[in-house]
């Protein structure tokens, strides 16, 4: 099968790809139904690298299928991935280094040519989806005739929007009409923009993604024998017929809604959409040549560059974190304690027992705030217990792993104690102290701080060398970025355990030193001073705050603001003015604004607050929403760079990690530094030319 197409040569491209073979073998189907010619998918590795498609593996799948059309002998086809893995879609490394809209075409071109084969054969087809099915993995399936699916599979998902890629393999023509457009925009839209969603295979099944499903243990035989059923007509498979579904109406609400998150900021989705609204009337011919030119389109983008750079830092830099010592050195975790039992300490303490499956124990000042505290865990338990995320034992020892105490002598045999009182450094130094006089001399002492330094919280103990940062973000359950920050006198076996503790609670650590905010708050404090005070200056504060729109950021800077709230921003403004006051302004619009007691600029139906926006007064310099979107950027550059010569992080990829995992910084942008590069504002750039763009 040819690899080329007028002269566009795509081998090359693929130089390292880990080829996934095709293997045919002919399996006597039950009851008397005949051959099946079953084709295996399989990289040669474990599940812990799945099956992909470079243009070898599709070239090897393609010469299968060359081997079983038109085979007299066979009543069907079946195509089953090696354990635990269907297949996972193409192999993107070589296709980020397309330079040419040519070979772009080709590789939409080359997938369509194989895996459309599959629905024209001579005879039925089978996919019988044993495991993970994500992208041109979940296409090879939907071109099957018949789909199983094994109930274990613990992902679909069609994520190439995520990336900055539409569906490219028949995925936005062929599953709109088999489970409609409505659920089809979920699994190839909504889901990859809300954190890479995956479904797992009950819920495929449930979508109609599959025509039966079957248990792990027995599925492959199971899947056989209902093939053969299928077959010799005791098993009718019926679909709904979705032409009468509101296509139009569908497609107009899901573009309304990408609108308001990302304003245009992402090409992708947006083609995707219109791939799903071609989908009701086109042929096959006409809907693949239409992703083919999508594809290429997107391929010759920076967002595929951008979306996969973000990836390699979610997937590789997350799970070998820069600079952290050898794992050997961590201690071993047999009791958390929780000083405070508010919202926060009361989610960390969920997670610890949930992940750790360790004791905790929270203390607060009075019985009140500890049973409020322990009542809120026990009530996020019951909550799990409903959905099915726990069964009714692990429910009642997750309750009993949690308790409260008014003393802090129930930390005599912790080993890991975390503080997260009021953001204070006498009221952080006292708590400490008194710790240190009920634990043992190698317990962790971590601190929840956002903002305030850790070498002078440690500064008053006989051993400041344990004590560690361990910022969490909130939501705790939810966010996936934790700044662990090492102070002055932290030592490496508190560091190690640290992150020994980070991994065990499925969370993505990245070392910081010990400076004013860290990352994220650093970060967000500047890019916020400066939009707010472009208010305080006479912009009107509509302008400033959609000034970023553009970007397709998670919120506008208000919006955050009103997340955060007043009270908070205002003390990590003051904080940051403190360490930087030239850089760090404090607005006294927004101290007004706290000390009238508002939650933000906005009113509970999202409308502007005419008394709030009526405290940002006295300024008579208004910006344009671009001379704010400017300044604002510059900010971030200037402040990203001075942490780098700070040596806050190790390297720009760390801040880039930060800002994705903890304050949402957009996928398809693929950091804030390679932002900051393609757009200019960076002088001279934080990465090498083509790192996160089209090569140059």
């Amino acid at each position: 099968m040819s690899t080329t197409t007028g002269g566009a040569d795509i081998t090359g491209l693929f130089a390292d790809e880990v080829v996934t073979r095709a293997a045919v073998r002919d399996v006597e189907l039950p009851f008397g139904a005949g051959v099946m010619a079953l084709i295996t998918l399989d990289n040669g590795f474990d599940h812990t690298k799945p099956s992909t498609f470079g243009p070898g593996g599709l070239t090897s799948l393609g010469e299968a299928l060359d081997a079983v059309a038109g085979r007299g002998d066979l009543a069907a086809v079946g195509v089953v991935g090696k354990p635990f893995v269907f297949a996972v879609g193409a192999d993107l490394k070589g296709a980020a280094l397309v330079s040419e809209r040519e070979q772009a075409l080709r590789i939409g071109k080359l997938g369509h040519d194989v895996f459309r084969r599959l629905g024209e054969l001579d005879v039925p087809s089978f996919a019988f989806v044993n495991g993970a099915a994500m992208g041109g993995g979940l296409e090879v399936a939907l071109h099957c005739t018949y789909r199983t699916i094994s109930s274990g599979v613990p992902a679909v998902a069609l994520p190439e929007c995520f990336l900055g890629l539409v569906p490219g393999w028949g995925g936005t023509q062929l599953l709109p009409r088999l489970i409609g457009p409505a659920a089809a925009v979920k699994l190839i839209v909504e889901n990859p923009l809300s954190q890479n969603r995956m479904i797992k295979g009950r819920e495929a099944f449930a979508l109609g993604v599959a025509d039966a499903m079957f248990e792990p243990a027995d599925f492959l035989e199971e899947s056989l024998r209902w093939a053969a059923q299928v077959l010799r007509g005791e098993v009718t498979v019926s679909r709904a017929d979705h032409t009468g579904d509101d296509w139009a109406k569908t497609v107009a609400d899901a573009r309304f809604l990408l609108d308001m998150r990302l304003h245009g900021a992402s090409p992708a989705p947006y083609r995707a959409l219109e791939l799903v609204e071609l989908a009701r009337t086109a042929s096959r011919d006409e809907g693949f040549d239409a992703e083919d030119q999508a594809l290429a389109d997107l391929l010759m983008g920076d967002e595929l560059r951008a979306g996969l750079y973000s990836f390699d830092l979610v997937q590789r830099r997350a799970k070998k974190p820069a600079g952290a010592p050898d794992k050997a050195l961590a201690r071993k975790v047999t009791k958390v304690g929780v000083v405070g039992a508010g919202l926060m300490a009361s989610q960390m303490a969920l997670l610890f027992a949930r992940r750790l499956e360790v004791p905790v124990v929270l203390t607060d000042l009075d019985q009140d705030r500890l049973d409020k505290g322990v009542g809120y865990v026990h009530a996020e338990v019951d909550k799990l217990l409903g959905k099915g995320r726990v069964s009714a034992d692990q429910a009642n020892r997750l309750k009993a792993l949690v308790t409260g105490s008014l003393t802090k002598d129930a930390f005599a045999d912790a080993d890991f104690v975390i503080e997260a009182v009021f953001e204070d450094m006498k009221v952080k130094r006292k708590v400490f102290a008194e710790v240190e006089e009920v634990v043992s001399a190698e317990c962790v002492l971590a601190t929840n701080t956002s903002s305030l330094s850790l070498t002078e919280m440690a500064s008053g103990l006989r051993h400041p060398e344990r004590v560690v940062g361990f910022h969490f973000f909130n939501p705790v359950a939810v966010m996936p970025l934790l700044e662990i920050v090492r102070g002055a006198r932290t030592d490496d076996a508190t560091l190690a355990t640290a992150f020994s503790v980070g991994r065990s609670l499925k969370k993505s650590s990245v070392l910081v030193k010990d400076a004013p905010a860290f990352v994220v708050n650093r970060l967000l404090t500047r890019f916020m001073g400066e939009v707010i005070g472009a208010v305080d200056e006479g912009t009107p504060l509509e302008v400033a705050d959609h000034a970023l729109d553009g970007l397709g950021l998670p919120m506008t800077p208000f919006a955050l603001l009103q997340l955060v709230g007043p009270a908070v921003a205002l003390h990590v403004a003051e904080t940051m003015h403190e360490a930087f006051p030239a850089r760090y302004g404090v607005s006294e619009n927004l101290a007004r604004l706290v000390a009238a007691g508002k939650p933000g600029v906005y009113a509970p139906d999202f409308s502007l607050d005419p008394e709030a926006v009526a405290l940002f007064t006295g300024g008579t310099s208004p910006s344009t929403a671009e001379e704010v979107r400017l300044r604002a950027l510059r900010a971030l550059a200037e402040e990203i760079r001075l942490m780098l010569q700070e040596g806050v992080v190790s390297a720009p990829q760390d801040i880039d990690l930060c800002m994705i995992l903890g304050a949402g910084w957009p996928f398809h942008l693929g950091g804030v530094t390679p932002y900051l590069d393609r757009a200019g504002i960076a002088e001279p750039r934080f990465l090498p030319p083509g790192v996160a763009s089209v090569p140059a």
